[in-house]
């Protein structure tokens, strides 16, 4: 990889001439500014607006725009001057744990690679405190004509270094979220659970850009002359959905894609219908509760008939009982009257009258 600065890493009163290098690559595919009458290609000319004329590069310097409009001349011998100790040094000011880091302050990441043999002794020193600390390093340098601030942390066995942004570059999140109230019931958020487990992990290099792939492949069916690519469905970006319906889906569609699910038919694991929303597949359960509603209420009149009429039955026996009874004292009482009158009357002594 070729070096896009060389410096050192200030390590205390340590000194790691290192090598920067860019860690990505941009894959993008870029166009070229064409006339589209006749495909001529479009440049851009770099003109001087007093002179009306076009400068070479050899000429062009830089300059700071005034509130006043005028211009203000800065020259390469006026930026060597500058008491910028980071303009060629990595200024470690702090080690700190990477979850400290916002990773909305996260920039372009390069890097960085011991430069020389004396430096290898050092670096690794730097390397290994990093490992075993598990902290990251925060950093100061210059690129580019500003000074920036990094953060230093160990790839397998380098040394990289992402430049981040500094704090007051990040914008607040002030009237970006939501202003309506919502409520998310806990169904929504359990089928939410259950789209995110089905998902479950993925290997990074096993993502790629689909849309390179597509351009690259229109540009080929072009130079080729053969059949231009179809556009692709239109998935109804913007529609009102149902929240429910689309996450029931998701997640079904999530299982049958890793292979968790059976074909048509089968029940998919993990999804719990929601009650109350099909109300054709409750039609059935409700009429079966009227009908069993129903033969319960005739059981019930059934049973308070024979109660009523097994309490009229006892009350019939035992107003029969009263009269049997009755008529057998009636019946003792004549009976008892008629020996009396039968029976002989006893003679009454008569007194003795003395002489």
């Amino acid at each position: 990889m070729r070096s896009i600065w060389n410096g050192a890493i200030s390590f205390g009163l340590v000194s790691i001439p290192v090598k920067l290098m860019n860690a990505t690559e941009n894959h993008s595919i870029s166009f070229r500014q064409i006339h589209t009458e006749d495909g001529g290609r479009i440049r851009y000319r770099k003109v001087c607006e007093l002179e009306e004329k076009e400068v070479p590069a050899s000429e062009i310097g830089k300059g700071f725009e005034d509130a006043d409009g005028s211009l203000i001349p800065i020259t390469d011998e006026d930026l060597a001057v500058l008491p910028l100790p980071t303009a060629k040094t990595i200024e470690i000011v702090a080690f700190v744990p990477a979850s400290s880091i916002d990773p909305l302050q996260m920039d372009a990441a390069y890097y960085l690679s011991a430069n020389g043999v004396p430096a290898t002794k050092p670096y690794t020193l730097l390397r290994e405190a990093l490992k075993r600390s598990q902290k990251v390093a925060l950093a100061k340098f210059a690129l580019r004509g500003r000074e920036r601030l990094g953060m230093l942390r160990v790839v397998d066995e380098v040394i990289a270094m992402h430049g981040l942004l500094w704090p007051d570059e990040i914008r607040g999140p002030e009237g970006v979220a939501p202003q309506t109230e919502v409520t998310v019931r806990e169904a929504e958020l359990d089928l939410a659970d259950a789209l995110m487990n089905t998902l479950g992990e993925v290997e990074l290099s096993s993502l790629h850009d689909d849309y390179r792939a597509a351009m690259e492949q229109l540009i080929a069916a072009k130079v080729e002359g053969g059949v231009l690519p179809e556009a692709a469905p239109d998935e109804g970006e913007g529609k009102v959905i149902d929240l429910m319906a689309a996450l029931e889906g998701s997640v079904r569609a999530a299982q049958e894609a890793r292979g968790e699910a059976g074909g048509a038919g089968e029940k998919v694991a993990g999804v719990t219908p929601i009650k109350g929303r099909n109300r054709a597949a409750s039609a059935p359960k409700a009429a079966g509760a009227k009908k069993s509603t129903s033969a319960a209420a005739k059981k019930t009149a059934a049973k308070k008939a024979t109660s009523a009429k097994s309490a009229k039955s006892a009350a019939t026996k035992k107003s029969a009982t009263k009269k049997t009874a009755a008529a057998q004292k009636t019946a003792a009482a004549q009976k008892t009257a008629a020996a009396k009158k039968s029976a002989p009357k006893k003679a009454t002594p008569r007194k003795r009258t003395s002489a």
